[in-house]
């Protein structure tokens, strides 16, 4: 339809006709165009008595608020929520009275390459800036969103390896019996589960010497018995609360920020930066490869797909499929 056939304030977006005047909330109407139910909703917008005296702002900031309260942000993944907001917040600092209408694909791109030195936070930034910029095009904001097809930045990626002994040793040197620092790390290595399953964990989920665990992620519910490292911290913690792992004021569950920060802390002491809180779970699979056991039985520890089973532990089969190689070498050479 050509615009002149719209009457005024009303334009045809991608998505739909909105309602659009200066001072005006954006409205998207309901109806077909042309039909008496249309131009019903256009004289009830007409006829509002609460009129808006002001305009209503459409900068990032707006965006980022709207967004916060779309479903789109609200079915996220707690963990993958805290991961938003830090680049929501970042957007919002740098940009927050910027127009989202008026953004580049040249833009996108000087936003990305003005982060390349930290290349994982630049290519994050990049996916939460495209949902939101898809947010803004639903409003009826923009046309077109400018973060489609912009490549990220080619990094090469660091693969994550278990605690060496001696680091996880240390680890259990520098956190006493009680604190939550070892406990978490216990629970991780001990169970080999998720950090946000872990996280979740309840006193209730002890069952006949083990772990109940409905994994967040995949829907699995497991049942893994408790190693007496595991439980010599288990007995040495407090019981305050539903959680096992709680808050400083021990009415909640601990969160993934508090536990992450906590955890780090001890990193740094003891000098292992290189491996964080997702390694655990690697520990935990790769000790069972160590021991003979089969991808099966390891997954039946961690939950863990047959793939992930080899992801997680092909280093450590490399090198127990060597020894065993070596050692039947030099049994021939003896013989």
């Amino acid at each position: 339809m050509a615009k002149r056939e719209l009457p005024k304030h009303v334009y045809k977006q991608r998505n739909g006709i909105y309602f659009q005047r200066r001072g005006w909330p954006s409205q998207k109407f309901q109806s077909e165009f042309g039909t008496p139910e249309f131009w019903q909703e256009y004289a009830g917008i007409l006829s509002l008595k609460d009129r808006p005296n002001r305009v209503i702002a459409r900068n990032f900031g707006a965006l980022i608020d709207s967004y916060r309260k779309s479903p789109r942000y609200r079915n996220l993944k707690p963990r993958t929520g805290l991961d938003y907001d830090k680049h929501l917040d970042f957007f919002c600092e740098i940009m927050g009275a910027a127009s989202p209408a008026k953004m580049q694909r040249k833009d996108v791109i000087r936003l990305r390459d003005a982060n390349a030195d930290k290349a994982y936070f630049a290519n994050y930034s990049l996916r939460v800036l495209r949902v939101l910029m898809e947010h803004c095009v639903d409003l009826g904001w923009r046309e077109t969103n400018p973060v489609r097809g912009v490549p990220e930045l080619k990094t090469v990626k660091k693969e994550r390896e278990p605690w060496p002994r001696d680091l996880l040793q240390s680890y259990r040197t520098a956190c006493d019996l009680g604190t939550r620092e070892r406990l978490v790390m216990e629970l991780c290595v001990g169970t080999g589960q998720r950090i946000a399953d872990v996280l979740a964990m309840r006193w209730s989920d002890i069952q006949d010497g083990g772990f109940v665990v409905r994994q967040s992620k995949t829907g699995k519910q497991l049942w893994v018995p408790i190693l007496p490292e595991l439980q010599s911290a288990l007995d040495a913690a407090s019981r305050h609360s539903v959680f096992i792992l709680t808050n400083e004021q021990g009415t909640n569950r601990w969160s993934y920020r508090g536990a992450s920060a906590a955890v780090r802390k001890v990193r740094q002491r003891i000098g292992a930066l290189d491996y964080d809180i997702h390694s655990w779970r690697y520990n935990a699979a790769c000790e069972l490869v160590e021991v003979g056991c089969s991808d099966d039985l390891v997954a039946s520890v961690t939950g863990q797909s047959p793939a992930m089973v080899l992801h997680y532990t092909k280093k450590v089969r490399q090198k127990v499929r060597a020894i065993e190689a070596q050692q039947k070498r030099s049994d021939k050479n003896r013989s």
